[in-house]
């Protein structure tokens, strides 16, 4: 694989149409379709901004398509897409990532199109969502979709988490300026064992959990990141060195590649 390096954007430096620093690459020409899409949901609900689904978008999905065409031979396409559960193009993505799961309020044919994606082969990560009460918004969401499959939290043993990175225990990644309500500085926040969000905690700590969803046959249909929030890692990267090199390089890109492979080949 290749090195490391840090991509020297910052916070917010995307815009609209813009790429923040992230390096150009093109399809290939011979087999422009034979590529992997990030693909992020649209869902119906509410939240931050233009609503939950938009968060650190188009940051993480532009950076962490990047890592995948620079750290793996899988064929990245530069520009990701946004689908909805009721299109039909969404099954054309085998992968779709789901940001701010707290506020999914899903509508009866997004639920039927989500279980249809789900059974017909489609996998999902959710992502940040903090507390017992946000796991507890979106496990009933799923309950809506999946009301036969229970989820599984997978222990730090499970083939995830060292499918092609080996990670010492589950990742935990906060936002870059997680730290501002009870330290002065991240690097305070890390020497006090702190890794995560602590506005948004119920119970201290709070434990990283990773909950499956597997069909009837033994395939992981998703997985959700419950108290992390690995695609911060991904948008924030270039926010500063000590970030990248504590959160994004160590935690949030091995994890997101491990989650992407290892779902593409189970």
């Amino acid at each position: 694989m290749a090195q490391w390096t840090r991509d020297p954007g910052g916070r917010g430096g995307f815009g609209r149409g813009g790429r923040g620093g992230v390096p150009e690459w093109e399809n290939d020409a011979e087999m422009p379709h034979d590529k992997f899409t990030f693909t992020r949901i649209q869902y119906s609900g509410y939240g931050r901004g233009f609503g939950g689904w938009r968060v650190d978008y188009p940051n993480a999905d532009l950076n962490f398509s990047h890592r995948i065409e620079q750290l793996t031979a899988i064929k990245a396409d530069p520009e990701g897409a946004v689908v909805q559960l009721t299109e039909k193009k969404l099954y054309g993505y085998p992968f779709v990532y789901i940001t701010d799961p707290r506020s999914i309020s899903l509508g009866e044919d997004e639920v039927k199109g989500f279980r249809k994606y789900l059974r017909n082969g489609g996998f999902f990560m959710a992502d940040d969502f903090w507390s017992e009460p946000e796991w507890e918004a979106f496990y009933r969401e799923m309950k809506r979709v999946l009301p036969d499959v229970e989820p599984v939290d997978l222990p730090e043993e499970h083939p995830l988490f060292r499918h092609v990175f080996p990670l010492g225990s589950k990742p935990q990644v906060p936002s870059e300026d997680w730290y501002v309500d009870r330290f002065s500085t991240a690097q305070e926040a890390l020497d006090n064992g702190v890794t995560w969000e602590t506005k948004r905690y119920d119970v201290m700590p709070p434990v990283p959990h990773f909950y499956a969803y597997f069909d009837k046959k033994g395939r992981m249909m998703g997985v959700a990141c419950h108290n992390t929030d690995i695609g911060d890692g991904w948008e924030e990267e270039g926010v500063s060195e000590w970030y990248f090199k504590n959160f994004s390089e160590s935690k949030a890109y091995p994890m997101g590649i491990n989650i992407l492979i290892y779902a593409m080949t189970h």
